[in-house]
């Protein structure tokens, strides 16, 4: 599953900062419901991570590091809290790679297809 930025329209992984009192695995799942209306349970590791550049509103910039975890979709909902800010969509693991900017997330789709062929989860950031 890919959604699209709210700010430019790229297609990305869910993600977002990480939050109090939360695992990074359980803000990632967090995430994931926020932004793409999917309930499910984060992996406990990571398959990795890759780096982007947040554009801020003053027109700077700053590296961000995500960590990706793997998630297990229970529902996928048909209202969700950002349902009119982004477009989400499944794709399969060669399409996503293709769509989306970043080298690392490409590479980082690309290894997690035999994760997903085995434990039939997919990604979730």
């Amino acid at each position: 599953m890919l959604i699209t930025s709210r700010d430019t329209g790229r297609w990305v992984l869910p993600k977002g900062w990480p939050m109090r009192g939360k695992t990074a695995r359980e803000a990632a799942a967090r995430e994931a419901y926020e932004e793409a209306g999917l309930i499910g349970q984060a992996d406990a590791a990571a398959l990795g991570s890759y780096h982007y550049r947040k554009r801020r509103r003053r027109g700077t910039s700053v590296l961000c590091r995500v960590d990706v975890f793997p998630l297990d979709v229970l529902a996928e909902l048909q209202r969700w809290p950002e349902k009119r800010q982004r477009r989400r969509s499944w794709f399969s693991v060669e399409d996503a790679a293709g769509l989306v900017d970043e080298a690392e997330l490409k590479a980082l789709i690309l290894a997690a297809q035999a994760h997903i062929g085995l434990g039939g989860t997919k990604p979730a950031g």
